[in-house]
């Protein structure tokens, strides 16, 4: 191989490399900031909205969530319910992500986090403080969210 192509040969790897890196950060920002709008509709949704936790959903029927209140559903049909209802609380506060870490692929990525903040039950502030995972997929160009675990809450529970 002669020193000309040896060096091409270099450079085209890493200008390979360099535009997979530059992806992968593209990537993690996008599923960022479907993690910010999902940590917002929450935030929403306290206050007694769920329409924009409904947006940022999947609407497909292998989502999953296991919340705060505890249980296994599978599939939009059951979930959707879930987020109406708890927006019906009003449980006023906020939550928030902290230390969050993104995991992300091509169409698939998981954030892992705290939630931290408080909300209102019986007009007494409760305290959240629990782990969450969440896994997004991206569909139609978009990341939208298809399971969210956390640990319980017993003000929850049911």
């Amino acid at each position: 191989m002669t020193k000309v192509l040896r060096h091409a040969t270099i450079a085209a790897l890493c200008a390979v490399a360099l535009l997979h890196a530059t992806a992968a950060r593209a990537d993690e920002a996008a599923v960022r900031a479907a993690a910010d709008r999902f940590y917002a509709a929450l935030n929403v949704m306290f206050t007694g909205d769920a329409r924009p936790m409904l947006e940022v959903w999947s609407h497909a029927d292998d989502v999953t969530y296991m919340g705060p209140g505890g249980g296994l559903h599978v599939g939009w049909s059951q979930i959707q319910p879930i987020w109406t209802a708890t927006a019906d609380m009003k449980l006023g506060g906020s939550v928030e992500p902290t230390e969050m870490r993104v995991n992300a692929g091509s169409d698939i990525a998981v954030t892992s986090n705290f939630e931290v903040g408080h909300n209102i039950v019986n007009g007494q502030p409760q305290t959240v403080t629990i782990r969450a995972t969440n896994i997004f997929r991206r569909e139609n160009g978009q990341w939208k969210m298809i399971g969210h675990h956390t640990d319980l809450l017993t003000f929850l529970a049911k």
